[in-house]
């Protein structure tokens, strides 16, 4: 077909347009494998990276913060961009910025070069991250939007798990910068893909202005609320500079509400939060994945440090949550398309508080089974509760709020991470510091059931929530 002409996806023959979805599927997947494995894969070798570039610990810490801070300042701004301006071009748009900045960090002469890369390659996150679940809910119809986000999920959850081991191995063998190198050709892979088959969404240049008030506003705003949760351990969560920049942060976020109601075309559509449905399950993917960050932050502390296990073994006992999830994620999608999204996200909560509460049983005499077992049990609850949530999360908002809706659900997986590991981190840190060092076992059980309560709470939220059968329109394709 001619590039410029439009047409449904329901004209094409029904096999090819059975194979042209689940290309798409795919063309997304390699997406979110390549950012997710790089996030994890950095996160293991900044030791690695400090000593090659004779950098501080301070200093090398920024190259995984710039990153989170600059995704989640971003995300809702590139998922306005996209309901404005297309989501396939800012999309394909997000992988090639990646390609490039990933060189760029793999060239990094200074680690000051290495956190400006890294700065960038948060910029294409986000513009990936902000419209990939638009691009999934307009290609698939409403009756098999879950599945779908299921195999997208599968797919993320595939990169998390693979980063370690494969950032090991290539470091080992080729050095840390080659784990920079290795994006660049599964992006070029993913830009041919996603600009062959990924529906061709032609933006109206007659519609609503870009809010660029708007969108610097709740940059910052979210820039500066994230960096005070995120630095707020060390830095002392009663320190001046954490107090400033927290108060700081949320009168600007106040600003930003205010200007955003008296916008005639607002960067973030405030009457979207009037939904039950969509204000409920934005908290419940928060409080979700607070739960998940808690989890992947304080075990490895009781692991290592309480029990003394050796870093293989840790990783080995952690690996049960990611794979319970990557084999669920995509099972729970059907099931939400055909029976609503509302019991299996209430269950996957339920399941998941439970796991949290087996989790906070850990002592010094708890047998490692019990640990990997509980892990099971979490990966369980959030393999069941993820892509039911999604999907009703996106089948709350209209078709022209799809790339925001997007936005809004990114932000708060990262959100809730941050959360996570502040509200976690803060009791762990705290009890040690009363107790002693040989109260790491205690300081993760208290931390654990902290994390409990909060998903207990959402998991109530899940149920009054309700179900949203909303319809996503088949987009069109070149």
């Amino acid at each position: 077909m001619n590039k410029g002409s439009a047409a449904s996806l329901t004209h094409f023959a029904p096999g090819a347009n059975e194979r042209l979805k689940y290309w798409v599927i795919f063309s997304i997947g390699v997406g979110n494998f390549m950012s997710t494995m790089d996030a994890s894969i950095v996160n293991t070798l900044m030791p690695e990276m400090a000593r090659s570039l004779h950098a501080s610990i301070a200093a090398i810490e920024w190259v995984m913060t710039i990153y989170l801070l600059v995704v989640s300042g971003l995300l809702l701004a590139f998922g306005r961009i996209g309901d404005l301006r297309g989501h396939k071009s800012v999309y394909v748009g997000g992988y090639a910025v990646f390609l490039v900045s990933s060189a760029m960090c793999g060239l990094s002469p200074t680690v000051h070069w290495l956190i400006f890369s890294r700065a960038l390659q948060a910029v294409a996150s986000a513009m990936m991250f902000a419209n990939s679940p638009a691009i999934v809910t307009s290609t698939f119809p409403p009756s098999e939007r879950g599945r779908a986000l299921g195999m997208q999920a599968a797919l993320t959850y595939i990169g998390y798990g693979a980063g370690p081991p494969l950032g090991g191995l290539l470091a080992t063998h080729f050095g840390w910068r080659s784990v920079f190198f290795i994006n660049v050709p599964i992006a070029l892979i993913g830009i041919f893909l996603s600009h062959r088959v990924i529906a061709h969404d032609t933006p109206d240049t007659r519609g609503p202005k870009f809010d660029y008030l708007g969108a610097l506003l709740i940059f910052v705003g979210l820039f500066g609320l994230l960096l005070a949760l995120n630095q707020g351990y060390g830095w002392g969560w009663t320190s001046a500079r954490t107090l400033s920049i927290l108060l700081g942060s949320l009168v600007v976020l106040v600003i930003f509400v205010w200007v955003e109601r008296r916008q005639e075309h607002p960067m973030l559509d405030l009457s979207l939060f009037s939904s039950g449905v969509f204000s409920g399950s934005v908290f419940s993917s928060l409080m979700n994945y607070s739960a998940n960050a808690a989890v992947y932050f304080i075990i490895p502390f009781y692991l290592l440090a309480g029990r003394k296990v050796s870093p293989q073994h840790a990783g080995f006992i952690l690996a049960a949550l990611p794979v319970m999830s990557i084999v669920l994620t995509p099972i729970s999608g059907a099931l939400s398309d055909r029976i609503g999204s509302r019991k299996p996200t209430v269950a996957g909560m339920l399941v998941l508080t439970i796991g949290l509460l087996l989790l906070a049983r850990v002592s010094q005499t708890v047998p490692l089974w019990h640990v990997t077992a509980a892990l099971v049990v979490c990966g369980v609850g959030f393999g069941f509760f993820v892509t039911p949530n999604n999907s009703r999360l996106l089948g709350a908002a209209p078709r022209n709020r799809q790339g925001i809706a997007s936005g809004v659900l990114a932000e708060a997986r990262c959100v809730g991470m941050v959360l996570g590991v502040g509200i976690s981190g803060a009791i762990y840190t705290t009890v040690l510091h009363h107790r002693g060092a040989d109260a790491v076992p205690l300081a993760a059980s208290h931390a654990l059931k902290a994390i409990a309560i909060l998903t207990t709470i959402a998991m109530f939220t899940s149920w009054m929530e309700g179900e949203s059968k909303g319809d996503v329109t088949v987009a069109t394709v070149e």
